[in-house]
């Protein structure tokens, strides 16, 4: 059964981005161990700041999100799995059904700009 196997710390390096102070472990059914490096900078869910988008989902799944910023940022599996993963990891944290359903399928339907992002920065490097 998935789980969390730490807690998310983080340190606030401006309103809307966060670098954790400590590994975040997540043991999913799906890719395994994934660890979060303490180092990893994050801005949680990437949520409009419009006032409605922003009650629906913001300031919610932080923990989730994060683990889903890694699997997109480093890319060890495909973007429907990292997908995957969040709302599994929205399970585990007891994310209410209608918001997890809002967030997965907002990160389905609008993460491939990002997902594309991160793999052409991938390419350049190498």
């Amino acid at each position: 059964m998935a789980k969390f196997g730490s807690d998310l710390v983080v340190k606030a390096l401006t309103d809307e981005r966060w670098m954790l102070t400590e590994d975040l472990l997540y043991d999913s059914d799906i890719l395994g161990l994934v660890t979060v490096p303490k180092w990893f900078i994050t801005d949680f869910a990437s949520v409009p700041r419009l006032p409605l988008a922003y009650l629906l989902a913001g300031g919610t799944a932080n923990a989730a999100a994060v683990v889903h910023d890694w699997l997109y940022n480093t890319q060890p599996c495909t973007k429907l799995q990292a997908d995957r993963v969040f709302r599994e990891a929205m399970e585990v944290t007891g994310i209410a059904g209608w918001r997890k359903n809002l967030m997965f399928t907002a990160v389905v339907s609008g993460g491939w700009f990002t997902w594309w992002g991160y793999a052409s920065r991938k390419k350049r490097k190498n």
